[in-house]
This record gives C-alpha cells, structure tokens and sequence, in this order.
C-alpha cells in the first residue's frame, strides 16, 4: 500500500512540478500598476504596485509610436521600447511592444532577448529578417525576406535579426511576450564587456588574430 502511495505521489508530482514552473502566476487583481514609491506597495515582477483604486487611464497609455526613431548612428536603426517603464500597467501583464526604424541598408543587429519570444509585422519597406537555433539544433539559419503586411516570429533566446535591403526607409513593429523583455546585442556584450574580455580568449573562441580582437574591443566600450 505504502510503495502505491508513493509512485502515485511521485507521477502527481512529476506533473504538476513543470507546470506550475512553466509560467508566472496569475494576478489574483484585476491589474497591478508599477510605482518607484516603495510606501505602501506590493513587491511584484520586479516592480512596486500602487493601489488599484488610484490607477488611471494613464497608467495604461503611451503616445509617440507614430514617430520615426533617430537612425543616424552605427547600425543606422532605431528601437523605441514601450514596456513597463513607459506604461506602469502592463506590470504582471507579460507583453510589451517596439516600434523598429531602418534607414537605407540599416540594421537591427545580431541579438537575443532572454525572457521573451517575438513576433514582428513589417509596415513599411523590404527586411531579411532570421533567427539561429541553438548548437542542439546544428545551429540552422532560419531566415525571410519581408515585404508590408509580412509577419516573422522569433523564438525566446534565438539570436535574432533584421537588415533593410532596401533603397528606402523600412518600419516594423513587434510584441515581446515579456513586460520587459531584456535585450543582448552579440556585438556589443562580446567585445564591449566591463572589463574587457581578455583578447586572448576572445581571438581563440572566435579564430580570429588577437589584433583584430583588440581593435573590435576599441570600438564599442563607449556604447554599453
């Protein structure tokens, strides 16, 4: 009787373990807006909640995404970023949204969000757009040539993205299954960290000369 007891104890807890660890809980409230004051507020995601009864329409609004982003940098591209540090509601809601701008042959850079999975809906011009799946996967290329209307999902973690092949500007759009999806552009982490990675380790991992190490270290410093 006992051993019975227990493998039906063991499959309960066999299944019921990866679920209640696959998603956060649900919001036992009907919303849970985020404030910087730490009176009188609850701990949640990452964020203090007001009361519910002081929450107001502006804590769910955000205004501007009609806007083209400056592209005049390096990567000639722009993200603008509405998640819970521009609209306080969607604390605990898991989504949040980027308006994306390319100039002429501009770029979103190789990168990965850590706590998101995306999905992204071209407005305006042409963009390859693709994804990498992981070393378990042989690391296949996963990748689209997008044109208005055109819709392109990028799973959770994958290295991701989007280049503008075009002769004109291109605009995209794109939800994150995250109130803050978190963003790690390749480039920059590798040979921009803080300290430096040794060049040496670097120029191995990447087979590359050590010099050339050392001068893509000097170019990105300044930009984390």
């Amino acid at each position: 009787m006992k051993v019975s007891q227990f493998i039906i104890s063991f499959i309960t807890l066999a299944l019921v373990i990866p679920f209640s660890n696959a998603y956060d809980p649900s919001p036992l409230q009907d919303f849970c807006v985020a404030v910087g004051n730490l009176n009188n507020g609850v701990f949640v995601n990452g964020k203090f909640c007001k009361d519910t009864k002081q929450a107001k329409a502006d804590d769910f609004f955000f205004s501007g995404l009609n806007h083209a982003g400056n592209t005049d940098n390096d990567v000639k591209s722009n993200v603008t970023t509405v998640n819970v540090d521009q609209i306080p509601g969607l604390n605990t809601m898991g989504i949040s949204l980027v308006r994306i701008d390319y100039a002429p042959y501009g770029q979103n850079p190789p990168h990965t969000h850590p706590r998101a999975t995306e999905i992204l809906v071209l407005i305006e011009g042409t963009l390859y757009v693709g994804f990498v799946s992981s070393n378990q996967d042989n690391n296949r290329l996963f990748a689209k040539i997008l044109h208005p209307g055109d819709v392109f999902v990028f799973p959770i973690g994958m290295v991701h993205f989007q280049v503008n092949i075009g002769k004109t500007p291109a605009v995209a759009f794109a939800g994150l299954s995250s109130q803050n999806a978190g963003v790690i552009t390749i480039a920059n982490t590798v040979f921009g960290s803080k300290p430096p990675i040794y060049p040496e380790v670097l120029a191995q991992a990447f087979q590359l000369d050590v010099n050339v190490v050392k001068d893509l270290e000097a170019k990105f410093p300044s930009k984390n």
